[in-house]
This record gives structure tokens, C-alpha cells and sequence, in this order.
């Protein structure tokens, strides 16, 4: 077990979410979301009675990028909420297209789809939709950079370099993978 065994307990709320990369035959690919919230128990809404195991909150979303990880169209849908107004937030996703992923793109899409025109449940998956496309791209992206470093282009530090412990400059896998960006640990003090 990966964690330590908990304290008696009783279970009240899970959510499950299901984020899948692939690659289009147009070279593009479709990064797609699922959330689905559910609770152990039954209660009332405004617009609605939920069972227990019924879902409250079921959306989806899809984002569409190319290699550079620029969103070329997004399509949102809310499939199950707790308010009758809640699908109408669905459409507004699609302001993220031109977007890219990268340094400031939480903040993008606050801006886009923040406040009273977003779903708090939808941009919660767009942070993890994001890393799903960059895991998805990785491989063309990783081509086109081989490519590039044959013909003499532009050589930039990869972009894992110190994102966590593995990657950090001090690491041995750096240091067998890109040494030339790797750094000497520094001595116990």
C-alpha cells in the first residue's frame, strides 16, 4: 500500500478524472478530459434530487493543439450539474483557442475563462489537461529538436531542466541525459 493504513473512516466524496492524449491523422493532437464528482450519499439542489453514486458534477472537455502546444480549438460540455445554468458555461471555452500551453497559461485562462463566464470544474482540469498535451507532444516535439540541432539551429535548454527532483541540474539523470546542462552537486556544508 503507498500509503499508511488510515483511520477508520467513512466515505463522503470521490471524483474521477480520465485525461487521455492522441495523435490526429492532420498531425494535430486531441488532449481530452473527463471529470466526474459523486458522493456516498443523497441531497437536494436548486434544479435537482442526486442519489448517492449519481453524478453531481460530469464534464468533458477537449482541447486541440499542435506541436508547439498551441490550443487550436477547445470544446467544453457539462454533462451532469448541480444548477440548470451550469451547461452554459460550456461554450466559453472555446476563447482559449491561440492560447498556448506554457509559462503563464493558468493565468491565460483565468483571464479567458475565469469568474462568471467559466466552471470552477472545468479550469481545475485545464492545469492537468496541460501536462497530458505536453506528455502527448513530447515525441514530435523531441524529433523537431534533433532536426533542428542537425542543421545547426537554435539549442535551448531542455524544457524538463529543473521542473522537479529528477530533472533538477544536480541530478544524475541529467547529468547521463543532457550532461552539458548538468551541474556538479554542491558538498554538504
Amino acid at each position: 500500500m503507498p500509503l499508511s493504513a488510515p483511520a477508520p473512516r467513512e466515505p463522503l466524496h470521490r471524483r474521477v478524472l480520465d485525461m487521455q492524449g492522441y495523435e490526429r491523422e492532420d498531425g494535430l493532437f486531441d488532449i481530452e478530459g473527463h471529470l466526474v464528482d459523486t458522493k456516498s450519499y443523497a441531497f437536494e439542489t436548486e434544479n435537482r434530487h442526486v442519489e448517492p453514486g449519481e453524478a453531481l458534477h460530469g464534464m468533458w472537455i477537449r482541447l486541440t493543439v499542435d506541436a508547439d502546444l498551441v490550443i487550436r480549438e477547445c470544446e467544453a460540455s457539462t454533462e451532469f450539474s448541480p444548477y440548470a445554468i451550469c451547461p452554459q458555461a460550456a461554450p466559453n471555452f472555446a476563447r482559449l483557442a491561440g492560447l498556448r500551453i506554457g509559462p503563464g497559461f493558468n493565468r491565460a485562462v483565468q483571464e479567458r475563462v475565469g469568474g462568471p463566464v467559466g466552471c470552477t470544474h472545468l479550469r481545475e482540469m485545464l492545469a492537468q489537461l496541460a501536462t497530458v498535451a505536453f506528455q502527448t507532444t513530447y515525441s514530435a516535439r523531441r524529433e523537431r529538436r534533433k532536426a533542428e540541432a542537425a542543421t545547426g539551429g537554435p539549442r535551448k535548454p531542455p524544457a524538463l531542466l529543473n521542473t522537479c527532483l529528477a530533472y533538477g541540474e544536480e541530478s544524475p539523470i541529467v547529468a547521463q541525459r543532457w550532461p552539458d546542462y548538468a551541474k556538479t552537486p554542491r558538498a554538504a556544508e
